[in-house]
């Protein structure tokens, strides 16, 4: 199942900058792991703002929920989540 996700990333301004450092790493780290396996399959940044647009391939919600919940800056992300599906008028697949 593909699912569209925007996230919205919101780090406290008074955030340990070591801290901040290895949490983005970890991020970092975490995102490119999940790319590689073919779960994450687009990533684009938002122009202008600490967000991203991002497609997911996986099997089902719950999936994607649990995804998304063991992201290193999940708690402090604002998460939207869109469902997809194919469109006739597409010429990929």
């Amino acid at each position: 199942m593909l699912f569209a996700v925007r996230m919205d990333v919101s780090l406290p301004l008074d955030l340990d900058p070591g801290f901040r450092d290895e949490l983005l790493a970890t991020e970092k780290a975490h995102s490119q792991k999940l790319q590689r396996e073919g779960k994450w399959v687009h990533l684009w940044r938002v122009v202008g703002e600490y967000s991203n647009l991002s497609v997911f391939d996986v099997s089902d919600n719950g999936e994607l929920h649990d995804l998304l919940w063991n992201l290193p800056l999940f708690k402090y992300m604002s998460v939207s989540v869109t469902p997809l599906a194919q469109h006739p008028s597409a010429l990929v697949g």
